[in-house]
């Protein structure tokens, strides 16, 4: 009897995990009503500082620049725009309230740092179909137990009206950022002084998710998958890490893997997780801070604090324009504050605290997420001791010829010793993200992978011949220097035995990610 009681009792805690999540079909369609598709209020508040939504901005005509070419760096649409107020160390106590720990942090600690706010544009917006998705997740979407997952939702944000704080963890993690993507960025672990040598990145995102067509079924729990290859400087290039993240964490674990240059091997890379160093990052991050957060929400217990008016980073879009260099940006302490830019918005405010008998470098954060798109703008870290210890910001804006909002960069501050690690940079790369690159499962395999990284260090190294399969080549992110180191002009010369460069594949992923990526 008293066994079956403590089952009895088990099932009744965990069914709140499966159950709590999917919301009424009256309550679902608010969506659309009082409510923007992905659940935030679509009021303006009291003193109109903040707008209603009225649809964001849906496509590049609609942001003002109708010939828009995919690929370039973004134009500003509120370039016009001038600072409401400047908050500095002086006048923080009079908008205090509005306000992350973090930032009055920052404040105290740097006697330079001040916040330019400007007005509040609400620029977020999806495509139909993700809104139509979104509602029908509503109803259908549930955690799995103890969070660790998602069950019931395809393409679009599975918990729109949460209900506990671990929802909208999930809703950052799975909300859209297009189908697929590829980018060249680059990485800045700042010293004390604001010195730095520049990573750079080669970055692919493959949103199985969010595929027309797909279903839950099909996903095979793969939420998305990701390549990372570092191409400079030269000491560091060659390594390439993969990806394969998993929806129901619970049922598996995130999948990694990295091809070690030196050792000219493929292999497992379990430690691509939690507290672990991220790459190249001089210990600046740990792997779960890329994205703002990602991974498995397994070792935090939740809580949903509410909804809060805050001044965030929010329509970046000075900070990739391709006129802005690296050296203008980033400065001692932090970056260039004239340069960012600050809005009023409201945004869910979620407290992660470690669970006892787990370990992680911070043992509590709180999140600041954005109401109409469902992106982190902010992130206070605290130590083991309970200190405030790191400050995460979101630079985001709208990349409006999806559209969805995503960060173009990205900052850990370190309190403790006035370093910090700038990652997104996008300004000096000859490329914004290129959202049409053609890509399916099969290149985000081990067994690719090795192959791939294989072809690039021969094209790296000067070798002639590309004997790679279409998959292969269709990825090399080594076509850029094959272009330029054996033909010139973005041309390459003759291969093995005199015959010209020939490959249809390779020329078709220079269209598809663009030369520079």
């Amino acid at each position: 009897m008293k066994t079956l009681i403590r089952l009895t009792a088990a099932v009744l805690l965990l069914a709140p995990a499966l159950l709590r999540a999917a919301v009424s079909p009256e309550e679902a369609a608010r969506l659309g009503a009082e409510l923007t598709p992905l659940g935030g209020e679509k009021a303006g508040n009291a003193d109109g500082s903040i707008p209603a939504w009225t649809g964001g901005l849906k496509s590049a005509a609609e942001a003002g620049f109708p010939n828009y070419h995919p690929g370039d760096h973004y134009p500003d649409p509120y370039a016009n725009d001038k600072p409401l107020l400047t908050i500095n160390s002086a006048n923080l106590t009079q908008y205090a309230s509005k306000l992350t720990e973090g930032h009055k942090a920052l404040f105290r600690k740097y006697a330079d740092y001040k916040m330019l706010v400007y007005p509040t544009h609400r620029s977020a917006a999806a495509p139909q179909s993700v809104y139509d998705a979104t509602k029908r997740n509503a109803t259908s979407g549930k955690l799995v137990p103890d969070g660790n997952g998602v069950t019931g939702a395809i393409g679009g944000v599975p918990f729109p009206i949460p209900k506990v704080g671990v929802e909208v963890f999930w809703n950052h993690v799975t909300r859209y950022r297009g189908l697929a993507a590829g980018l060249q960025v680059g990485q800045a672990p700042l010293t004390a002084g604001g010195g730095y040598t520049l990573v750079n990145f080669k970055e692919e995102f493959y949103f199985q998710y969010y595929q027309p067509g797909m279903t839950e079924a099909a996903l095979n729990n793969i939420l998305l998958f990701f390549t990372q290859e570092t191409t400079g400087p030269a000491r560091l290039a060659g390594e390439v890490l993969l990806v394969q993240e998993t929806l129901d964490q619970a049922k598996e674990a995130r999948r990694a893997w990295v091809y070690n240059p030196g050792q000219r091997r493929v292999r497992r890379a379990p430690n691509v997780a939690f507290d672990n160093p991220g790459t190249n990052s001089d210990n600046l991050r740990t792997s779960d801070q890329f994205d703002m957060y990602n991974g498995s929400p397994e070792r935090y217990e939740w809580k949903l604090v509410g909804k809060k008016e805050m001044y965030v980073p929010y329509n970046a879009y000075r900070l990739q324009d391709g006129k802005l260099k690296y050296g203008e940006l980033l400065q001692k302490n932090h970056i260039n504050q004239d340069l960012a830019r600050y809005e009023l918005h409201r945004v869910w405010v979620v407290d992660s605290t470690l669970k006892s008998g787990v370990s992680h470098l911070y043992s509590r954060r709180t999140l600041y997420v954005d109401e109409d798109s469902w992106q982190i703008l902010a992130v206070d870290c605290y130590d083991t001791r309970g200190q405030l210890y790191r400050v995460q910001e979101g630079h985001a804006m709208n990349y409006y010829n999806l559209p969805t909002l995503w960060t173009d960069l990205e900052l850990v501050m370190d309190l403790s010793n006035g370093r910090y690690l700038a990652l997104g940079l996008q300004s000096e790369e000859p490329k914004s993200y290129d959202f049409n690159i053609k890509r399916t499962p099969v290149d985000y395999q081990p067994s690719v992978l090795e192959r791939r990284a294989r072809v690039c260090a021969r094209a790296r190294s000067g070798r002639s011949g590309c004997t790679a399969t279409r998959a292969v080549r269709r990825a090399c992110p080594a076509r850029r220097a094959v272009a330029a180191d054996r033909g010139g002009g973005g041309r390459p010369a003759a291969g093995r035995g005199g015959r010209p460069w020939r490959h249809r594949a390779l020329r078709r992923s220079r269209q598809n990610l663009g030369a520079g990526a």
